[in-house]
């Protein structure tokens, strides 16, 4: 978007800057010409209960995929456990609007969301694991994925709440992290916004 046309309007919102020479960044019109400090505050707000996790012990590539994805859906939070360092470049600069949070270990992250008083909830294929398609998402939750390849830890499986599995039909053994969170987050989203039960 260029430069402002006409009188600039009035609110703390509003960046004079952006107003002035364009606004060129990956928002929503809506935020357009707003101050980066408005729009979290305006995101905090409205953000959804649930949140994402990732175990990153190998650095994993999809990270920056899931986080674009969970600032779509609203995330309260991205838990990155394992190494800090992730891949920014996925995630489309929307990691200056989600809330993103490392922990060293899994055992952090579980005392965390203990704390928290949030059910943990892996999302994986394997024995014992219930279809997303038709669990119950409870509201506040987190979602916990896996890396590309291995999947989660088998502590991190012993330490869920539940293991929740998504529809497969096709010959391959697994599909993409990232579109895996994409599908779960959006499970929630169609169960808690729009009412929609399971199954």
């Amino acid at each position: 978007m260029g430069p402002w046309v006409g009188s600039w309007p009035a609110g703390e919102q509003w960046d004079p800057q952006l107003l002035r020479e364009g606004d060129a960044r990956n928002v929503v019109d809506a935020y357009r010409y707003w101050r980066h400090e408005a729009i979290v505050a305006d995101l905090d707000r409205r953000r959804h209960p649930f949140h994402v996790a990732i175990e990153n012990w190998q650095h994993d590539a999809n990270i920056g995929s899931i986080v674009r994805t969970a600032n779509a859906f609203l995330a309260a939070e991205v838990h990155i456990i394992g190494r800090r360092r992730w891949n920014r470049r996925g995630a489309m600069v929307t990691d200056r609007y989600q809330h993103i949070r490392h922990h060293e270990t899994l055992a952090d992250f579980l005392a965390w969301a203990h704390d928290a008083g949030l059910a943990v909830l892996a999302i994986d294929n394997g024995p014992g694991s219930v279809p997303l398609e038709t669990a119950d998402l409870p509201a506040a939750c987190v979602l916990v994925f896996g890396q590309e390849g291995p999947g989660l830890t088998d502590a991190a499986h012993d330490a869920a709440a539940a293991t929740l599995s998504i529809a497969q039909f096709g010959s391959t053994r697994s599909i993409n992290a990232a579109a895996a969170a994409a599908i779960a987050m959006h499970a929630w989203v169609r169960r808690h916004r729009f009412g929609q039960p399971a199954g």
